[in-house]
């Protein structure tokens, strides 16, 4: 079996988007536009960058935009690239855009093997604009290409009168329920629950779905891990179209791995997490950044067996998904990185003062201007 080496977050800068989900992150920031940013680089480049070499094995990748991830052509092209350097891809999708679909399907068979699709079910919009039909049809063209998916929902108090039904649909056309998340309300520094319902009232009513992926997130969401984590070494954000890495969503340190390929990629544990927790733990725990952890695999949390005995998962995905983090690395905590997390927050640091007494300062200087 394939082992994995790292996991690494994509995050695609655009935020175009062809529904207009009621609880989506971008609807809560009010940041929505229909613009699609400039990727300068190429395809070839991409690889080259993300090399198995470079990296020291397969990866896992997960590629995620705050709109429609499928919108840019460039998301297909970079995709590819990315398989045929022989690592595994995960991609999240409204599942709407045909298009798209199709292009995938004429990918050689070997890369569609290493192909994820992160079907999210929104399902008021689905109903809203009566594109059942075009849903499921593509997913149907997942299974005929032979890749793997999932189908999730992400819970809402909006959505609950219509659970029975979204149930019905489900089961009809998948033969299996969809597994269910969880919304944070990212308004807010903690990230609690986008939610009316008290914590217990949140999971007897999402609960219901025996999704293994909710059961996990649930029993973890809210809680500051305080156990050493290898994030930025075993696991890392990389912003796509730009190349920036970073250890994981909230940390200073920060290294650009497109603008010299020649040279080694510098990996940095965090140690010490900064987030208020760790709100894709999901991904980053199951697949292993806390080894002293004990975590289901990640293959648990998006499969399912429906009626007629189908997986959502292939073999091989399935296979690779049942990896963790610490069967390829060492758990190794160099002082080196210690001391670079301390630098690196220093100068944020001292950064944010001076720009403090900077507006401060501009702010006394036009009071002045005002009362000459």
């Amino acid at each position: 079996m394939e082992k994995m080496k790292h996991f690494i977050d994509c995050s695609v800068g655009t935020y175009a988007c062809n529904l207009r989900c009621h609880y989506c992150y971008v609807a809560q920031n009010f940041i929505f536009t229909q613009k699609v940013p400039d990727f300068k680089y190429s395809a070839e480049h991409i690889g080259k960058a993300l090399s198995k070499k470079r990296l020291g094995g397969t990866c896992m990748f997960n590629i995620c935009a705050a709109g429609e991830t499928l919108i840019p052509q460039k998301v297909i092209d970079y995709t590819k690239a990315i398989l045929k350097e022989g690592h595994y891809v995960m991609i999240v999708t409204n599942g709407m855009l045909t298009k798209r679909f199709e292009e995938f399907a004429d990918f050689p068979e070997d890369y569609r093997k290493r192909l994820f699709f992160k079907v999210s079910y929104h399902y008021l919009e689905l109903k809203r604009l009566n594109k059942f039909d075009v849903f499921f049809k593509n997913i149907e063209l997942i299974k005929k290409m032979k890749a793997s998916f999932t189908v999730e929902v992400t819970p809402s108090d909006e959505l609950i009168p219509y659970i029975d039904e979204m149930k019905e649909v489900s089961l009809k056309h998948l033969g299996a329920l969809p597994h269910i998340t969880v919304a944070r309300d990212e308004s807010k520094p903690d990230y609690p629950l986008l939610t009316k319902l008290s914590r217990e009232e949140y999971i007897k009513t999402w609960g219901q779905f025996d999704s293994m992926m909710f059961d996990f997130k649930i029993s973890v969401f809210g809680e500051k891990r305080k156990e050493y984590c290898y994030a930025g070494n075993w696991t890392w954000t990389l912003n796509l179209i730009t190349g920036t890495m970073k250890q994981c969503y909230q940390t200073n340190y920060f290294q650009n791995i497109y603008k010299n390929i020649n040279k080694p990629i510098h990996f940095v544990n965090i140690g010490k997490c900064k987030a208020p927790h760790c709100h894709n733990a999901h991904a980053f725990l199951c697949f292993g950044s806390i080894p002293e952890l004990k975590t289901p695999f990640y293959a648990e949390l998006r499969n399912r067996v429906c009626n007629d005995g189908s997986e959502w998962l292939q073999p091989e995905m399935k296979a690779f998904m049942s990896c963790k983090l610490e069967m390829s690395n060492e758990q190794t905590r160099p002082r080196k990185d210690v001391v670079i997390n301390f630098v690196y927050n220093f100068i944020y640091k001292t950064a944010m003062f001076a720009r403090h007494i900077l507006k401060k300062i501009n702010k006394q200087y036009k009071s002045n201007e005002v009362h000459k």
